[in-house]
């Protein structure tokens, strides 16, 4: 069995990262400064299926949110106005497998689960794995079990819910189940709601930590600061897993334990200029939210991916130089 921690792949939001002048990249950046490479694996070219663990005391409200967000991915539901969740997805879709077939854009959510604290109120990295168990083996409605190329699982926990390396290392992680706690190998993705645990670090820029002294929050769209701020590392999971599922397709360098994906590149960019702690430009609504992105009638703050045709970061609400 591989590592039990560096195996997988945290989502780190290092302060030093995200704030100061050791950003990676400024969104103006070459592929010489980000080299990635593909690694040969499979990437999620079929329809992808998105089946949901609830886990904790989630309400319908905050559901809601996260599923008209994950509802607006899809190119097949693209009559949103510009710039839209579904056409940031096109960046995730210019990557490749082998045979040159795309990361698909035909995102539908499958079947969804709640799961009421069935391991307690503090996971780790192999409990989560559990967790994904527990729904797909359960007596009544379990989740259905397909390893096929386009299915993923994805498990949020709600914000009472503790997990490893929460807030320390990671606001988010991708990997894949082991078949020795699960029976597959499945793509899954835990994101948790950092709403009472460390918001100034994984909800950025819904709230700000203590060390930023006069910098003023940005408002949330939604009106929630956990969901809202969830919303963007859901986006960066499902771009990192649907380009990387088995964490041998699309990173850079070469060792698959530590990789940097499409998203890490350009955590904390949400505009153009963005970096080194600055946003970049978003928009804001006649209520004085930030959004970058139009999805069914909800509005979403979600960072840039790397654009490989570009060699940069860029999302839809990027701004035209002349």
């Amino acid at each position: 069995m591989p590592p039990a921690v560096e195996g997988w792949r945290p989502w780190a939001r290092d302060s030093g990262l995200k704030f100061g002048s050791s950003k990676r990249n400024d969104g103006s950046g070459s592929s010489q400064i980000f080299d990635l490479n593909y690694h040969m694996g499979p990437v999620l070219t079929n329809n992808i299926t998105l089946h949901t663990i609830w886990y904790g005391n989630w309400s319908m409200d905050e559901k809601g949110i996260i599923k008209d967000f994950l509802m607006s991915l899809s190119d097949d539901v693209d009559s949103h106005s510009s710039p839209s969740v579904s056409e940031w997805w096109k960046t995730v879709a210019l990557y490749t497998d082998q045979t040159g077939a795309n990361v698909s854009t035909n995102i539908v959510l499958g079947s969804e689960r709640d799961d009421l604290y069935s391991l307690g109120k503090s996971l780790t990295r192999l409990t989560v794995q559990d967790a994904i168990k527990n729904a797909v083996t359960a007596l009544q409605n379990p989740l259905p079990i397909d390893a096929k190329n386009g299915t993923v699982y994805l498990l949020l926990t709600w914000k009472d819910v503790t997990v490893q390396d929460f807030c320390k290392a990671a606001c988010g992680f991708h990997y894949f189940t082991f078949p020795s706690i699960v029976g597959n190998t499945l793509p899954y993705a835990w994101v948790g709601n950092s709403e009472q645990q460390c918001p100034g670090t994984c909800a950025y820029p819904f709230a700000v930590p203590s060390y930023m002294n006069g910098t003023q929050p940005f408002k949330a769209p939604n009106g929630n600061v956990g969901i809202d701020g969830m919303i963007s590392v859901i986006g960066h999971e499902l771009a990192e897993m649907s380009s990387d599922p088995l964490v041998n397709a699309w990173y850079a360098g070469n060792d698959p334990i530590a990789p940097t994906e499409i998203a890490d590149v350009c955590e904390g960019i949400y505009g153009t200029g963005g970096g080194g702690g600055y946003t970049g430009q978003v928009m804001n609504d006649a209520h004085g939210a930030s959004f970058n992105l139009n999805g069914g009638h909800r509005k979403f703050l979600v960072q840039w991916l790397w654009n490989p045709t570009l060699n940069a970061c860029y999302g839809p609400n990027a701004v035209a130089h002349h």
